[in-house]
């Protein structure tokens, strides 16, 4: 298979932790030219130095919040040579806090719809130029399983993911013409400071101890264990790749075998 990325551009966003961090080192040693995206330029700085380099990249980063969608296209806007160099696109950023959707305040849903979906739109506005010109175009969204089964107590998570999964299917058909591809990765539980957080809450409310909360978690795949964050940069890595050339508008689980569906 062509896993082969010198020559080509990537932006990974939320770059600097978990499955994006896994996902931009991956995609250097490969042969990419990485732009990472994150909120802490400290941190930006610290995994930049970390990506290889041997073929000549020049990796770079931009300090953006997906919080502040405004703030964004402030900074896309003026990096637009350098994104019109993009051929891959990676948009992964924390999913919202945890609670029941009926419970939820109306700025939930907003606050979450403009950091995931708003800012997904944003991106890949940003970068479509370059695929359309290079004939080589690849978008994955790092989502989540709750797009196939809502997961309990992620009310306004299940519900945002679920427009940035049908999102993805709409432009899967609108950008086909050109060859480019949108995917949507789907990770179960995996071993990233949110899952740590999520843990460390749980065992609070439940006096279990950390360790048992998750290797509960874990116990709920098939595989009996949570994921490495690596696992799921591979199935972006692929996507991402010559080799999924006819691979479009999918949702794909990395999760251990978790899902109950098809």
């Amino acid at each position: 298979m062509d896993l082969n990325f010198e020559g080509k551009t990537a932006v990974v966003c939320g770059s600097t932790q978990g499955i994006g961090k896994a996902t931009a080192l991956e995609l250097a040693r490969n042969g990419a030219t990485v732009i990472l995206v994150a909120r802490n330029e400290e941190k930006l700085k610290a995994v930049k130095k970390e990506l290889d380099a041997s073929r000549n990249q020049k990796h770079t980063y931009l300090v953006a919040d997906f919080s502040d969608p405004s703030g964004l296209s402030l900074v896309l806007e003026n990096n637009k040579t350098l994104l019109k160099q993009v051929n891959v696109l990676v948009n992964n950023t924390g999913g919202p806090p945890g609670g029941k959707a009926i419970e939820a305040q109306i700025e939930e849903f907003r606050y979450a719809f403009n950091q995931h979906l708003i800012c997904n739109h944003l991106m890949l506005q940003a970068c479509i130029g370059g695929m359309k010109s290079s004939g080589y175009g690849r978008v994955i969204n790092v989502i989540s399983t709750s797009v196939k089964v809502p997961l309990n107590n992620l009310g306004v998570s299940n519900t945002i993911r679920g427009a940035v999964a049908n999102w993805s299917k709409t432009l899967a058909n609108e950008l086909g013409e050109f060859g480019i591809t949108v995917n949507n990765v789907l990770p179960g539980a995996t071993d990233t400071e949110r899952l740590s957080s999520i843990a460390e809450n749980k065992a609070t409310k439940t006096g279990k101890s950390v360790e048992e909360v998750l290797k509960e978690m874990g116990n709920q795949a098939p595989l009996n264990r949570v994921g490495k964050p690596e696992e799921t940069a591979n199935a972006i890595i692929f996507l991402a790749s010559p080799a999924a050339s006819f691979i479009s508008g999918i949702n794909l689980p990395v999760d251990g075998g978790r899902t109950p569906c098809l």
